[in-house]
Order: structure tokens, then C-alpha cells, then sequence
């Protein structure tokens, strides 16, 4: 396979997949900036909504384009903005775009569906948002992202081109696990301790849970109330969550070798050491260790392996091609925060 089809077909999955994260994100920011216990307590609101830039390492470029932080300039930022090259709207139009120059090599039911969610997307506008409701327009992205993924597995052959699209499904959402994780867990205007702070903290945790459509999961799993470690063990080390990062670092190392035929790659052996990284990790002893220390490392390490991936496959795409607006953007890795209620 050409490098240049390799590199639209992984990121047309990885441009869809972010837009579906960025939804999920803004859904579990709305709630926890809507708790009234946080209202109650004089906390400023724009809080959660700079936080969910924190995790995007994009605070600054936000607080430079629209002057300051709150709800409406982070929503505009990261939904409908045409200048920010990760908002929703632009992840629709680069995945559309890469799909249109590699038309051959998906089928004609993959390019419809993303032709229809990019069009769909294209249409909205602020006035839509109070119309139709942030949430409708949240599950719709949502059930996008759904739709061509089980198109996707339901019409693409299983050759080189379907292998390229789960790496990219699978190393974006790696990072998410992580970057989702760091929007609660760095919540720094909790009270000290007492009841307060138990029942804020429950709500958070709760909202993470289901925006991250794993509530159910994490009650199958733990029967006891919802707690940081708890959820932190679901999000990152359980292999019956769809999303963890566990299940994540396992497909992208049985994909990759898959890829490489038998041959012993340096790719492939990073991918290796990640996903055992994760696997036989156990969740007690990374908090007596330090899970920000933990998770940092696992975010450099996914870093390492998308440029790893790159270097192997898609080093051949032109340089013209690379440099267009449209091509890919990958958020820095974030410097993760994480407060000492997950530690306790």
C-alpha cells in the first residue's frame, strides 16, 4: 500500500474518533460545571471549561483567540470553530477529505456516511445549538462516529487499508482514556474534606462515567459506590471496558503485528512493551507509586508510538500534501494534573 493511502485511511479513523472524544469531553464538562454544589460554593463557572482545555494542552491558544475562558468560548472552540483544526466541525471535514482522495480504497457506503455527518455538521451554527439543545447535537456526533465505524466493519475488507483505520481508532482513543481521566481527576476547587466534597466528587466521577457510556460497566464491575480509584481502574486497566486503556494498547500491538508480516520492528516492540505496560499493571500499586507519574509516562510512551508508526508506514507522504491545513494535527501531551483525591 502507498504510504499516502496509508496516511489518509489511518487518519480519516483518528480524525472521527477525535471528533466523537471532543464530544464526549464537552458532554462531561457541561455537567460537572452545571453541579449546584459548585454554584453554592462561589467557584467560578469557566473552572471545568478551562480544565477541559488543560487536558487539550490548548488553553493558550483559546484564551488568545476569544480573550477569555468561559462556556461559549470554549463550545465555540471546540465544536464549531473553523480555525481550530481539532474542533468537531473541522475533525468531520479533514476525515471527509482524506476519505475523498482515497475513494478506491474504501467503499462507496464508508464515503456516504461521512459525507452525510460532515454535511450535517457543516449546517449548524450557534443559533442551532440553543435550538436543537448541546446535548442533541453531542449524541448525534456521538452516533456519527458509531455509524461509520460499523459501516466500516460491516463493508471493508480486512487488508492492509482496514488495519491503518483501527490503528488510528485505537491509538486516538488511548489518548483520551487519558486526557478524559485528567478533566476530573485535576479538579483543584474541591473543599478540603466532609460531605461536600464526597457528594461533588460522586457526581464528577458519575459524569465522567457516562459520558463515557461505561456507568453500566463500572456498576458490573464494582459494586460498591463510584470512586476515583474505581474509575480509575476501569479507564485504564480493564480489558471489558470497550475504551480503556488497557483494551487500546492490546488492539494497536495485534494490529501492528499484523502489519509487519513477521518482521521484527521497533514499532511493533513499543507497542509490546505498552500494551504489557498496561496489562499486568495493577491499580493499588500504581497509586502507592503515583498514578500522575503513571499516567504521564503511558501518554509519552502512545506519543512515542504514534511517531513511531509514522516513521514505519507514512514517511513517504509528500511534503506539500503534510503541510495543508487539513492534514494531521496532534494535540502535545498534556502536563497532567491529577489531585490527590485519586491518591487517597
Amino acid at each position: 500500500m502507498l504510504c499516502r493511502t496509508a496516511n489518509d485511511l489511518y487518519w480519516v479513523s483518528r480524525h472521527m474518533e477525535r471528533a466523537e472524544n471532543t464530544a464526549r469531553l464537552i458532554d462531561v464538562t457541561t455537567r460537572i460545571s452545571m453541579l449546584p454544589e459548585r454554584l453554592d460554593r462561589g467557584k467560578a463557572e469557566a473552572a471545568p471549561w478551562r480544565r477541559a482545555l488543560d487536558a487539550l494542552g490548548a488553553v493558550e491558544t483559546c484564551q488568545k483567540r476569544y480573550g477569555s475562558i468561559d462556556a461559549d468560548s470554549v463550545l465555540d472552540h471546540l465544536l464549531l470553530s473553523p480555525d481550530n483544526p481539532s474542533s468537531i466541525l473541522c475533525c468531520l471535514r479533514a476525515a471527509r477529505e482524506s476519505a475523498r482522495a482515497q475513494r478506491v480504497a474504501i467503499t462507496s457506503e464508508m464515503y456516504e456516511d461521512l459525507n452525510a455527518s460532515w454535511l450535517e455538521m457543516r449546517g449548524l451554527g450557534t443559533a442551532s445549538i440553543g435550538r436543537e439543545g448541546l446535548s442533541n447535537i453531542l449524541e448525534r456526533v456521538k452516533s456519527r462516529s458509531a455509524s461509520f465505524r460499523g459501516v466500516t466493519i460491516g463493508t471493508l475488507g480486512r487488508g492492509e487499508g482496514y488495519h491503518f483505520m483501527q490503528l488510528g481508532v485505537f491509538i486516538e482513543r488511548a489518548e483520551w482514556a487519558i486526557r478524559l481521566l485528567d478533566v476530573v481527576g485535576s479538579d483543584r476547587d474541591l473543599p478540603e474534606s466532609g460531605e461536600a466534597r464526597d457528594t461533588i466528587e460522586y457526581f464528577q466521577w458519575s459524569a465522567l462515567l457516562q459520558s463515557l457510556s461505561a456507568f453500566e460497566t463500572y456498576r458490573r464491575l464494582h459494586r460498591q459506590s463510584v470512586t476515583p480509584a474505581g474509575v480509575a481502574e476501569v479507564m485504564l486497566l480493564h480489558e471489558a471496558n470497550p475504551r480503556s486503556l488497557q483494551t487500546c494498547t492490546h488492539q494497536l500491538h495485534q494490529v501492528l503485528l499484523t502489519l509487519a508480516g513477521g518482521q521484527t520492528l521497533e514499532v511493533v516492540r513499543q507497542a509490546g512493551a505498552l500494551s504489557a505496560h498496561t496489562r499486568y499493571a495493577r491499580i493499588d500499586e500504581i497509586i502507592t507509586d503515583g498514578l500522575e507519574p503513571w499516567l504521564q509516562n503511558a501518554m509519552e510512551r502512545l506519543d512515542r508510538l504514534g511517531n513511531a508508526i509514522h516513521r514505519q508506514f507514512m514517511t513517504a507522504v509528500d511534503a506539500e500534501e503534510a503541510r495543508l491545513a487539513l492534514k494531521p494535527v496532534q494535540h502535545p501531551p498534556p502536563q497532567l494534573q491529577f489531585q490527590a483525591q485519586i491518591l487517597a
